[in-house]
């Protein structure tokens, strides 16, 4: 008998793993940003609208997240994908696509946003930068 269980446990074991990976796989990458639309000014305790763009490079590449760093009055902001790796994705050259964030002042005087672009021949970061003042 219980060379029988033995052998109906190892038969199922057999059966129940799969050497197929039917796994998603993919990675983050940062996205550089095109343009920015920012107001003049913030008025303090409201909330600003701001629009940025960016190029989607391939259909394999999906958005993920906003990176978004608040350090003192500074704001760093850069776009991150999802590349899902796959042979059928296709590149495109003209995606622009549009999104924006909420941001609420909490503190006056003024602000300081960086928006990363990419990066130069040196491998260094770019970053388009805007220094808008709090207002009442």
């Amino acid at each position: 008998m219980k060379k029988l269980v033995l052998l109906c446990f190892l038969s199922f074991s057999f059966w129940s793993c799969s050497l197929d990976n039917d796994s998603v796989n993919f990675h983050n990458e940062f996205i550089p940003i095109e343009s920015v639309n920012m107001p003049d000014s913030f008025t303090y305790g409201a909330v600003h609208n701001i629009t940025y763009t960016y190029f989607n490079r391939s259909t394999c590449h999906v958005f993920h997240d906003l990176y978004y760093v608040a350090e003192d009055s500074t704001r760093t902001v850069a776009v991150i994908n999802q590349v899902y790796e796959g042979s059928n994705c296709i590149t495109v050259d003209d995606n622009l696509i549009e999104r924006s964030f909420d941001f609420k002042p909490m503190n006056y005087g003024p602000y300081v946003f960086k928006f990363w672009t990419g990066r130069n021949e040196n491998d260094e970061d770019e970053f388009l930068i805007y220094e808008i003042l709090v207002e009442e």
